[in-house]
């Protein structure tokens, strides 16, 4: 019988994607493990091999197709032995999924922090796009939107039959079920504990401000709509408090000099070339990750059932790339030589910017460094990045007049702005965090040993 294979779920929290490129077409015999599909995430572009042998009887859905659902219907094999003709106008031919271009705009209420793992890649099988609701047991699995649509009707969502892959609930099953008068109604008393939240300006209340004509109006590609998402999460749900020190970079500075100057010369493509080449950033990512070394208890994440104290520190820095930012993951960073974590974050930065990272490399962590010092900002507060419940916003070093031994003298100087999850880490444990980074930063020896 004709096999189907659907959307993957490439990340745990990943809704739908582009399907960029297929490598395959129709009539081609596939074998599992052979590359099918290049998939576009809002973070990457990730391959999708095929996990059964078969021929390809129908491409569903055609390359440059976007907001494709997870577990959608894509394409249909036919088995070996099996009519092609015959599988492609089967029944496998009929989408059991959501259409791709259906619900294009909906976006999860509510964000799960993201693991550190990678979800299977799989074209017969895929985990359900959005975090199920629990009742008595029982997993309730429905799309954002059929959830908005059902908080606003105020009925229970777990009441509405779902006609979705999996029993998923979707937006025309909670419309019916509201028109039928078939879905109960949810108690007041879960009403009354969840306020509305504001609701931002209308589109066309925007618009209304200014002349037609007057602008050009740029849709949001997905990569935006998770940062918007994600930075709405952040402010909305954690208690942001701010601590700043300077922290003086001579020593430092001078270090990484003497460290470059004495880098081996190794054979390369291009020639002959050190082995490394350390950044400032470099040295603040190592200083960052044993400050939470020194200072274990800042090293946690907060999470409704208990605070998660984690073993490593696993630092995150942020990249800019078109269109966005991302924040690949230094992992162990406590435990890598400053020469390691350089060429590590070389790597990472580079396939950042290419959209080559896979989701490993860019979820989970336990803090984060945000570094605008190179477009000589002074300093600012950075934005926590959940699951984390510290970021490091680091700005230029500049000469500054200081005053030592009742001297003024003239010093390189950086300023850095720990943001803090006041639920994690209270203020006193903030402050011995940022205490031990500027002991790290202006004593760069003890970070060699």
């Amino acid at each position: 019988m004709p096999i189907e294979i659907t959307m993957p779920a490439l990340s745990p929290t990943m809704e739908e994607g582009n399907l960029a490129k297929w490598l395959v077409k129709e009539g081609d015999a596939v074998a599992p493990g052979d590359v099918i599909a290049e998939i576009e995430t809002d973070k990457a572009t990730m391959e999708v091999e095929a996990v059964d042998e078969g021929t390809v009887a129908k491409i569903v859905v055609p390359a440059g197709t976007e907001g494709v659902k997870v577990n959608a219907l894509i394409a249909i094999l036919a088995e070996e032995g099996e009519d092609v003709a015959a599988a492609a106008k089967g029944d496998g031919a009929k989408a059991k999924a959501e259409p791709a271009k259906s619900e294009a705009a909906e976006k999860p209420a509510k964000q799960v922090p993201e693991p550190t793992k990678q979800a299977p890649s799989s074209s017969s099988q895929s985990t359900a796009a959005s975090a199920p609701a629990v009742t008595n047991g029982e997993r309730i699995f429905a799309s954002p939107l059929a959830r908005r649509i059902a908080k606003d009707a105020g009925v229970d969502i777990a009441a509405v039959a779902g006609s979705g892959p999996r029993g998923r609930v979707v937006k025309a099953d909670v419309e019916a079920a509201v028109a039928g008068g078939g879905a109960k109604p949810a108690s007041a008393k879960a009403e009354a504990q969840a306020p509305a939240a504001p609701k931002p300006m209308s589109d066309d209340a925007v618009l209304k401000l200014f002349e037609e004509g007057s602008y050009e109006l740029v849709p949001h590609d997905a990569m935006r709509r998770t940062i918007a998402r994600r930075l709405v999460e952040a402010k909305s749900t954690i208690p942001h408090f701010y601590l700043t020190l300077d922290c003086e970079i001579d020593a430092l500075l001078a270090l990484r000099k003497q460290l470059n100057d004495a880098a081996p010369r190794v054979k390369s493509d291009k020639g002959e070339e050190p082995a490394y080449k350390l950044s400032v950033n470099d040295l603040v990512i190592k200083a960052m990750a044993v400050a939470l070394r020194a200072v274990p208890d800042a090293n946690a994440s907060w999470t409704e059932g208990g605070m998660l104290k984690h073993k490593h520190a696993d630092v995150g820095v942020a990249v800019s790339i078109p269109g966005g930012l991302i924040t690949p993951i230094v992992r162990k960073a406590d435990e890598k030589t400053l020469s390691v974590i350089s060429n590590e974050m070389k790597d990472l930065a580079v396939r950042a910017r290419n959209r080559k990272l896979k989701p490993e490399e860019y979820q989970g962590g336990t803090t984060a460094v945000s570094n605008l010092g190179m477009f000589g900002i002074k300093d600012f507060a950075a934005v926590i990045n959940p699951p984390h419940a510290t970021i490091l916003a680091v700005g230029a070093g500049e000469e500054r007049a200081v005053v030592k031994g009742g001297q003024v003298v003239v010093a390189n100087v950086m300023s850095v702005t720990l943001s803090t999850d006041h639920r994690a880490v209270d203020g006193a444990l903030g402050a011995e965090l940022l205490a031990a980074f500027k002991r790290a930063i202006e004593n760069p020896l003890t970070m060699l040993v």
